[in-house]
C-alpha cells in the first residue's frame, strides 16, 4: 500500500511490477484491502483494454500511518 501513499493511484500492472507479485497473489491482497475499505478500486477501459486502478481511502491512509508508527516503535526498542 505504500505505493498508493506516494501516488494518488496505481494500476494493477504498476503494482504487480513494483511488488513482484503474481496476478493471483496481487488480486487476493487487493480484494482483502478493498473489503477492509483501505483502498478504492476503479475499473475502466483505456481504448479497448481493461484497466483497474487503486487508490487509498482516508481509512487506509490512517491505518497505514498507524502501522508505520508501530514498526518504528519496534525498531527503536531493538
Amino acid at each position: 500500500m505504500s505505493v498508493l501513499m506516494v501516488n494518488e493511484h496505481a494500476d494493477f500492472k504498476t503494482l504487480k511490477e513494483l511488488l513482484g507479485a503474481t496476478d493471483g497473489n496481487l488480486a487476493s491482497h487487493t480484494k482483502a484491502l478493498e473489503k477492509a475499505e483501505y483502498i478504492l478500486v476503479e475499473k475502466q477501459f483505456i481504448g479497448r483494454k481493461p484497466n483497474t486502478r487503486y487508490s487509498a481511502t482516508k481509512l487506509g491512509k490512517a491505518e497505514f500511518k498507524k502501522h508505520i508508527e508501530a514498526l518504528e516503535k519496534l525498531i527503536k526498542k531493538t
